[in-house]
């Protein structure tokens, strides 16, 4: 059967075990104090309000518009020059067959 834990009872705890365990509860307790110093300067601190709604203008609402269709004119143009190009390319395949 099992020893019974009364008064008497005894156990053996080296030097090196109670530094460490006072060694993790002055971390713990370090750890504390650092995160409540932490929340107490998170509440002192401004808030910030979220910005404003961007209202579009009709000039930058034009100015995008006439960007949009300058780029979608520009990429036709390349895919008509690749297109050429493709042919010319098929041509002198043939050619070659």
């Amino acid at each position: 059967m099992g020893k019974e834990l009364n008064e008497d009872t005894g156990f053996n705890v080296s030097i090196k075990t109670l530094i460490a365990i006072a060694f993790a509860i002055a971390t713990v307790v370090g750890m504390w104090f650092a995160l409540q110093a932490d929340i107490q300067e998170a509440k002192e601190l401004p808030v910030i309000p979220p910005p404003p709604d961007p209202e579009v203008t009709r000039m930058e609402f034009d100015m995008k518009d006439q960007m949009i269709r300058s780029t979608i004119m520009t990429t036709q143009e390349d895919v008509t020059e690749l297109k050429e190009d493709m042919k010319r390319i098929e041509e002198k395949i043939d050619k070659l067959r």
